[in-house]
């Protein structure tokens, strides 16, 4: 088999041990959720090896979107750590085949303190299973891995049946955006979310603009100078016309008919209703909208409908001052 198929199948098995949880949903993840809803502490995640490495992504998730979690190592619990968890909290406990002795260890002591656990497992007849309060059956048909000894679908599956629990988490606790933005207050989408166009528009003198009835070399040159792969078209009262970007001027000088660029008029060829943005909303809908409509560039209008600048997605993504990184 080829690497190139190789791969391919790959995707498909983990494809399928995503598929294989949809079945597996049933009343258990909607206790799952009450008992993270009213836990009037923090939700604990524990886990080892591959499965912890899910279980502190899982936490960071929760983390970020309203729900206050931390990992616990099992090992490191049974050796003073143990002392952090109250019996307020919840313990979200992690291990595909549910017999993870150093994890198993830790599961009669929580229950002594009174600690509610919800165990994620591919395996409800486990040890894990019988000691938990709540089971949330994460089984997948196969591994990946030819020798069914890695984990790779099964921590695929537990790592978003994890998101799954966080976005239910997200909607029931009605956490919005500006929630995000206050857990991200240094991070690169917490900047999207919190920056006005306004902040990061070219204006000035940097604005590839022109006149809708100036020549099309003029246009050219313009679109040289500034290098911005635009030229905004507005009249003298800063009325936006139109736009004239790189790829309209590629497919005009390929056609086979000779152009005049000193008589032929930019508002001959330019683009006349250019998908805009409005200074005062966020880079985040920008990056949206340039996403939506396959577009780099936005021409940006303030509160009277006039030109104020333009966006490109340089801009967005780290070109200049504003370092942004999706």
């Amino acid at each position: 088999m080829s690497s190139l198929s190789l791969a391919k199948e790959v995707l498909q098995i983990e494809a399928e041990g995503i598929q294989a949880l949809i079945a597996q949903l049933d009343a258990n993840f909607d206790k799952a959720v009450s008992l993270i809803m009213n836990c009037p502490s923090r939700l604990i995640i524990t886990g080892i090896g591959k499965s912890g490495i899910i279980g502190q992504k899982i936490s960071a998730t929760l983390n970020s979107t309203g729900t206050a979690s931390f990992f616990l190592h099992p090992v490191e619990a049974m050796h003073g750590d143990l002392g952090i968890v109250d019996h307020n909290d919840v313990v979200l406990a992690l291990s595909y085949s549910g017999e993870t002795t150093e994890l198993n260890m830790l599961l009669p002591v929580l229950k002594k303190r009174g600690v509610k656990t919800i165990a994620l497992t591919g395996n409800k007849n486990s040890t894990l299973a019988s000691f938990a309060d709540v089971v949330l059956s994460a089984k997948v048909p196969r591994e990946a891995c030819p020798l069914g000894l890695a984990p790779t679908a099964s921590t695929t599956a537990a790592l978003a049946l994890g998101d799954a629990l966080a976005v239910v988490l997200i909607a029931k606790k009605k956490f919005a955006a500006s929630d995000f933005r206050k857990n991200h207050p240094g991070g690169s989408l917490g900047e999207r979310l919190k920056t006005k166009v306004q902040e990061v528009m070219i204006t000035g003198p940097l604005l590839p603009l022109t006149a809708p009835d100036s020549s099309l070399r003029a246009a050219i040159n313009i679109l040289n100078e500034k290098n911005l792969g635009a030229v905004i078209i507005a009249d003298d009262k800063s009325k936006l016309c139109g736009i004239i970007t790189d790829g309209d001027l590629r497919r005009l000088l390929s056609l086979t008919k000779p152009l005049d660029l000193d008589r032929l008029q930019v508002k001959d060829i330019m683009t006349p209703s250019p998908k805009t943005i409005q200074e005062d909303l966020l880079a985040a809908d920008a990056l949206s909208i340039m996403q939506r409509h396959e577009v780099t560039i936005l021409p940006v209008l303030n509160k009277a409908g006039l030109l104020a600048g333009m966006l490109h997605l340089h801009d967005l993504l780290g070109k200049g001052e504003f370092r942004l990184l999706v």
